[in-house]
């Protein structure tokens, strides 16, 4: 099986919206204000959508070969100890494409792209997270801080981790 990453354009928002409800992260009854979030983030030039689209006649249901994506945010302020910069969001997988390695993908082209941008690129997850934690190992994250919230992020009933990778030289 073959994936593309890509940039995510206005035509993907339903094939994104598709992957988020596979998933369970979306409900129906969020379905129309998460699309309109994703379109903004797809029209934001501060920020970057990406997706995964399965190649060689694989497609995910309803027709869209959108099977994974991913986001970043950017913050011109700090909130304590997060300071103002580019963040990796989320990354969401089709059930039935998880374990290929399309996190690893989504995560790699968000990170040069905001490496175009910064020096620094920086992650919040909640600290039970072992799999996103260890994930973003690879490209030399480092804990910076703990804390219940970090920008618009809050940790109910756990505690959030406010990570930093550099970009690499040369």
């Amino acid at each position: 099986m073959y994936f593309t990453i890509r940039t995510a354009r206005p035509a993907d928002v339903h094939g994104i919206l598709a992957a988020d409800i596979a998933a369970g992260r979306t409900s129906f009854s969020e379905a129309e204000r998460f699309a309109d979030g994703i379109s903004a983030a797809v029209a934001d030039p501060t920020r970057l959508v990406v997706v995964a689209e399965a190649r060689d006649d694989t497609t995910a249901e309803g027709g869209s070969g959108v099977v994974g994506w991913a986001k970043t945010h950017y913050w011109d302020y700090a909130d304590g100890p997060a300071p103002a910069g580019h963040y990796l969001g989320g990354v969401t997988v089709r059930p039935e494409f998880r374990r290929m390695g399309l996190a690893a993908q989504l995560t790699e082209a968000r990170l040069h792209w905001m490496w175009e941008r910064a020096e620094f690129a920086w992650y919040v997850v909640n600290a039970r997270n072992e799999a996103s934690l260890a994930l973003h190992r690879r490209w030399g994250f480092w804990e910076v801080a703990r804390g219940a919230r970090f920008h618009t992020v809050a940790f109910d009933g756990g505690e959030g981790v406010l990570l930093s990778a550099a970009r690499p030289q040369g």
